[in-house]
């Protein structure tokens, strides 16, 4: 018989795979990040959410397309034997208060953090649980909340301490115009995009043989429109002049134009249709070097308001905190201050004032040996000097007199 590696208490704290526990270094670090980028949402006039974890289904789902679902864990509610799912993007559940329970007829800003959890992990990721925040802008169609809602995110990488940014830019409206004026219908649709998605030029030429000259041209050229901001005039010479494809093409301009300033490197790709099923407009990714990933994404999403009922203009963007803290090195935290059992009043005063000033400050209890500090820096402790308590570097006794 074979022996089970996972026998006896081992199996009591064994997590399931690509789920971890966060650990205090890290949590601090994701914990600091949380607090500056809502502090920096909540004064550009982002009112803070906080969605449920579960919901159900037909409300989590809904407008979200294929993709979504297969990334959500579902349960029976045991109150009401219907399906619920534990969500996996907080976006859809923002759209949804935005439809239902604010019932805004203007602009409304909204922003958010909280675990999401996929079933299977993203790609090139290492968890299934993922600290996502974000901040979704509702009740504005034109560029100008595009330009808002990208300046927000580069600006709250910066703060964060996020260096070398580059900023993806793409246009799912573009493809979407092509297929709507040569007549594709909806499974070459889906065939091209995955092609598109691919850069796989074969199959798009194979897949595209019965189509107009005209159309097949433009798909055809539009894995080959990528690069810099000089692209869009490229764009305007090789692709069929319809109303949507220059409004596109003068949409991508502008934000391109406006954000340029902001990151170390600007891509307008114009084959680019992160989210297809989900977005409808103008689509996003900051990159930073020495991460695979995209560092934060979005676009606009129109679409999914009308799901709940009540269409709503839409667009936003979220990263996950976790991997946000691990590519910015932000500052160290200072050591720890070790200070004995106050057994006098002035003691325990200097302990207050210290923590009021936003020290850390750990009291040793009666009888506890002080614990080594681990860190690179030096340790502090109060130490009792000429008859003042005084913060000092380096391994003195906190009692030397």
């Amino acid at each position: 018989m074979a022996t089970d590696p996972l026998s006896g208490l081992t199996r009591n704290w064994v997590l399931p795979e690509y789920v971890e526990d966060v650990l205090p270094a890290e949590a601090a670090r994701v914990e600091r990040l949380r607090r500056l980028l809502l502090d920096h949402f909540v004064v550009h006039g982002y009112g803070l959410v906080m969605p449920p974890m579960i919901e159900y289904t037909e409300s989590l789902l809904t407008g979200t397309g294929h993709d979504l679902d297969l990334r959500t864990f579902k349960l029976v509610d045991q109150l009401t034997g219907r399906m619920l799912g534990v969500r996996a993007d907080i976006t859809p559940q923002v759209a949804r208060i935005d439809a239902h329970l604010l019932n805004c007829a203007g602009v409304t800003r909204l922003a958010y953090c909280g675990t999401v959890l996929h079933a299977l992990p993203p790609p090139m990721s290492s968890s299934r649980e993922l600290l996502q925040i974000g901040a979704e802008l509702f009740g504005h169609a034109g560029v100008d909340s595009d330009i808002e809602i990208q300046r927000l995110m580069l600006d709250a990488l910066r703060l964060a301490g996020a260096s070398g940014v580059h900023l993806d830019l793409g246009h799912v409206g573009l493809f979407r115009a092509l297929c709507r004026h040569g007549g594709v219908d909806a499974v070459l649709e889906g065939a091209l995009f995955q092609a598109l998605q691919g850069k796989d030029l074969p199959t798009l030429r194979s897949l595209t043989r019965g189509l107009a000259t005209v159309t097949r041209e433009a798909v055809l050229r539009l894995p080959e429109l990528f690069g810099g901001i000089e692209v869009i005039d490229r764009g305007r010479e090789v692709l069929p002049a319809y109303p949507e494809v220059v409004t596109c093409l003068g949409q991508l301009q502008r934000i391109g134009e406006a954000l340029a300033s902001r990151v170390d490197a600007l891509l307008i790709d114009l084959a680019e249709l992160r989210g297809y099923h989900y977005h409808s407009g103008v689509v996003f990714a900051a990159y930073v070097p020495g991460s695979a990933n995209a560092l934060a994404r979005g676009g606009r999403y129109d679409q999914v308001g009308r799901a709940f009922g009540r269409a709503r203009p839409a667009t936003g963007f979220s990263l996950d905190l976790r991997e946000l803290a691990a590519v910015v090195a932000g500052e160290a935290a200072p050591p720890p201050i070790h200070a004995p059992y106050p057994e006098d009043a002035r003691l325990l005063r200097v302990i207050e004032e210290l923590r009021g000033r936003g020290e850390v400050v750990v009291v040793a209890l009666p009888g506890e040996q002080a614990q080594a500090d681990a860190g690179p820096q030096p340790p502090r402790r109060l130490c009792l000097e000429d008859g003042e308590w005084r913060v000092v570097s380096g391994d003195a006794s906190p009692t030397d007199n």
